[in-house]
């Protein structure tokens, strides 16, 4: 993508209504607009970026087994008077009537509906286990929407709902889950510890928060800080063996991981001085087995291998995309803007020229730019006529992982300087280099 035929509205100022830095930088950076209290415009740069996030989420729900459905935000509100949830929810559900009175809702989530569809086509236990899963926008009306994206009232989510015969293989589902989990947010940069949420009156511990460390958290949590070097499960591991996922979470299970709701100070106390963490952290992900609550009360019921007919087990998988935008920008940005890291960045590379207009430069980017483009790599190509200070600047803001820097004097001694965004480490190479090195 040529910049001059971008759209890309930085601003220079920083906005007074952002009150964190994810805010802050993701409306300085053109990623988004609000058009209303908790409800924002996603301008070309947030989109690309919360486009590839969800790709990435798409990757590991697939790989887990789930598979993907789209269901409508505007839902029934006799469903919800079915599970008994409608006079329940409280003043967060937008609740609108059609144009024949009857009462509808903007969906805060997909429990009631799922639930529906699983009682139309699933009868037999030979149908099991299954797990559906949809990205999709969402509205809760929010009493004080804040730090933009973070807690807005429309969002973008991730929710998966896995539907299976008995307890024993509902658990295996909610471990598959807090397996694909771990992997998703390694992919994406991120440091995600699981840590024990609660269950209300389900009771139990399959309930997890995944939350990760940052300063302008919401809440404080309390962890082992070994979590912090932990390494995601593997690629390979098999969705299939219930033995190796009940390893892998029970290795991410083994220490102190509390939020301050579940915080046991006995417990934090007894662990190592020099290992006791205690920071700010943000929820970006929550996995809940919720058993029969909703299968019971609307009739989802399955036959077993003993002739028997018996409600299913369920259990919902939440990540929030959009959000998921804010929290990376929490834990990587510095002064000058946002790192992205490199899965995710809206464009890997991006190609300064310094001199617009000038033979060789602009013959030297036209290379570049048609080199990577045709090996599939995300360009943006600045070819405007701002001073190098401002196109610096931009580069930083925006966060593009590589910087190919094109000017007059570099040519002239045959290089073009490449210069990494996560460390700010600069280099003088020649076109063919610094080619190969962006390439990998």
């Amino acid at each position: 993508m040529r910049l001059s035929r971008y759209f890309l509205p930085i601003l220079r100022e920083v906005p007074k209504e952002a009150e964190i830095v994810s805010h802050r930088l993701m409306l300085r950076a053109g990623m988004v607009r609000q058009e209303s209290a908790g409800i924002y415009a996603w301008l070309p740069l947030g989109k690309k970026v919360l486009d590839k996030i969800c790709n990435v989420i798409r990757e590991e729900q697939n790989r887990s087994g789930a598979i993907e459905i789209m269901m409508p935000t505007i839902q029934s509100a006799d469903l919800w008077r079915e599970s008994g949830r409608y006079d329940d929810y409280g003043k967060e559900m937008l609740r609108i009537k059609d144009r024949h009175e009857r009462d509808m809702l903007y969906g805060p989530t997909n429990e009631e509906m799922l639930t529906e569809i699983v009682r139309a086509y699933v009868k037999s236990y030979k149908d099991l286990p299954l797990n559906l899963y949809h990205i999709q926008w969402k509205f809760r009306d929010e009493v004080r929407p804040r730090f933009g994206v973070m807690r807005s009232r429309e969002f973008l989510m991730k929710d998966a709902y896995s539907i299976d015969l008995d307890f024993e293989n509902a658990v295996i589902a909610y471990n598959r889950m807090f397996v694909a989990y771990l992997r998703t947010f390694a992919r994406l940069g991120l440091t995600a510890i699981p840590m024990v949420a609660d269950t209300g009156p389900i009771g139990g511990n399959h309930s997890h928060e995944f939350i990760i460390l940052a300063s302008t958290g919401e809440s404080e949590v309390f962890c082992h800080a070994d979590y912090l070097e932990m390494a995601p499960p593997p690629a390979e591991i098999d969705f299939r063996d219930p033995a190796a996922l009940q390893a892998a979470v029970d290795q991410w299970t083994s220490l102190y991981a509390a939020t301050e709701e579940k915080h046991d100070v006995a417990a934090f106390e007894a662990v190592e001085e020099g290992k006791r963490l205690s920071a700010r952290g943000i929820e970006v992900g929550h996995i809940f087995y919720f058993g029969t609550k909703y299968s019971e009360p609307m009739g989802a019921k399955v036959t077993g291998p003993d002739g028997v007919e018996r409600p299913v087990h369920m259990g919902s998988y939440g990540i929030g995309p959009s959000r998921l935008v804010a929290a990376i920008i929490e834990a990587s940005h510095d002064e000058n803007g946002i790192i992205w890291p490199d899965a995710i960045a809206p464009f890997q590379v991006g190609i300064l020229n310094l001199k617009v207009g000038d033979a060789g430069t602009d013959a030297a980017c036209e290379q570049l730019y048609a080199t990577l483009t045709a090996k599939g790599v995300d360009v943006l190509y600045d070819d405007t006529e701002e001073r190098p200070g401002s196109k610096f600047a931009t580069a930083d803001l925006i966060g593009l992982p590589w910087q190919i820097i094109v000017g007059p004097k570099g040519l002239a001694a045959g290089t073009v300087e490449l210069k990494r965004r996560a460390d700010g480490a600069r280099e003088n190479l020649s076109v063919e280099s610094a080619l190969a090195r962006v390439l990998g």
